[in-house]
């Protein structure tokens, strides 16, 4: 008879667990209520254009009051602890960080960017998007798309509601006002060959 994957006991992860996984090695994991995941690895494009989100913001802050990180700093999440993985964040001002089991998490970020992936789309956008809401420093949020031009930026209004725009048109721009920093489509996707390019490269070909 066989066995059906929904009836097995799903192994709940205290966070012991978690930390103790979290110092073996160089990945890097998330907890989510007593599941873990895995934030390490990915295809090409995923490393491809947070590197180049990074670079570019990093590039135009130089000099001023902000700094930009890289995945390898993990952000609190007050809304649902200890802490995410962010591809890239910026905080302003004076750093503020919580060392969690010897894992310094930043407190302050003002923006985040996460690049999707066939497996995080629906978290990015739904409930970690949500977790983000709850930093109260956070102004902008990213998220950027890997197999199209597609990048979503929110932004948080004065009355604490979120404004969202698509932005898919590779000659544009976008502005992060919270930084004073514009990124290019062309600057994030530097080095990206879509889908759609690679089937029509071998049409012509």
């Amino acid at each position: 008879m066989a066995i059906n994957p929904k009836d097995l006991a799903r192994h709940y992860f205290s966070l012991e667990e978690y930390f103790a996984l979290e110092h073996v090695g160089d990945a890097r994991y998330e907890y989510w209520n007593g599941d873990i995941y895995c934030m390490s690895g990915g295809t090409r494009w995923h490393s491809i254009i947070s590197s180049n989100v990074h670079f570019r913001l990093q590039k135009g802050l130089e000099g001023g009051p902000c700094r930009a990180f890289t995945a390898e700093i993990p952000i609190f999440s007050p809304a649902l602890p200890p802490y995410r993985y962010a591809d890239a964040s910026v905080a302003r001002g004076e750093l503020q960080f919580k060392t969690i089991e010897g894992m310094d998490a930043l407190v302050n970020p003002v923006g985040i960017v996460e690049v999707l992936s066939p497996s995080t789309a629906m978290l990015d956008h739904g409930p970690k998007f949500t977790i983000y809401q709850s930093i109260p420093t956070l102004r902008e949020y990213l998220v950027i798309a890997q197999d199209e031009a597609r990048v979503t930026h929110y932004t948080r209004l004065e009355h604490g509601a979120w404004q969202r725009r698509d932005i898919t048109d590779l000659d544009e721009s976008l502005m992060l006002e919270s930084i004073n920093c514009a990124l290019s489509m062309r600057d994030i996707y530097d080095g990206v060959t879509f889908q759609s390019e690679l089937i029509e490269t071998v049409k012509l070909n």
